[in-house]
């Protein structure tokens, strides 16, 4: 499992959307691979998949769902595992391509959001929002941020807006854009 690439590495194996994940965005030309990238160590995951006939995504085993998934985890990453069962059985029932292109286009209103909003604290919200709202409230919420964000603005001050309709959106919604952190001192 060394020399695993993926053809497609922005949804992880596991269900993790990699292209929404903070790692991912360090810079437009330095970022993370994401999973079976280029330089991506193996894991768990990758070793589970490779003994059950090397399938693309864990939905396809016919052992889904296994342990990996039941319970749902209790805590965050980088990147929240929130949705990842919604995620599956959305890849599973509109197919790969069309997940995919939703994928893209999130990635792309997230680009949006941290090249024009992120004041350099924002980009792991900004990430949060992109990947647990869905694709029309994040549409929304920016062609709301478009309008509302006047031309003399400072940066802090778009950051504050974006923050605030992504917030009001994702209330709205009932989504909380917050990782689940293990409490300090470890898992209880």
């Amino acid at each position: 499992m060394e020399k695993y690439r993926r053809s497609y590495p922005c949804f992880a194996l596991c269900g993790l959307n990699c292209g929404l994940c903070p790692m991912y965005h360090i810079s437009e030309e330095n970022h993370c691979t994401g999973c079976g990238g280029a330089g991506r160590p193996s894991c768990a995951v990758l070793r589970c998949a490779g003994e059950h006939g090397g399938i693309a995504y864990c939905f396809q085993c016919p052992e889904y769902p296994c342990a990996r998934y039941e319970p749902p985890p209790e805590y965050d990453s980088f990147v929240s595992a929130r949705n990842v069962r919604r995620d599956f059985a959305r890849a599973e029932s509109w197919g790969l391509e069309r997940y995919q292109a939703v994928l893209e286009e999130k990635m792309e209103l997230l680009r949006f959001l941290l090249q024009g909003y992120n004041d350099g604290r924002r980009k792991s919200f900004f990430c949060l929002a992109a990947n647990l709202l869905e694709l029309e409230d994040l549409h929304t919420a920016v062609a709301r941020l478009r309008r509302e964000t006047g031309p003399g603005m400072e940066l802090k001050e778009r950051a504050a807006l974006a923050v605030q309709l992504l917030g009001e959106t994702a209330a709205a919604a009932g989504v909380v854009l917050k990782l689940k952190r293990p409490p300090r001192g470890g898992k209880k």
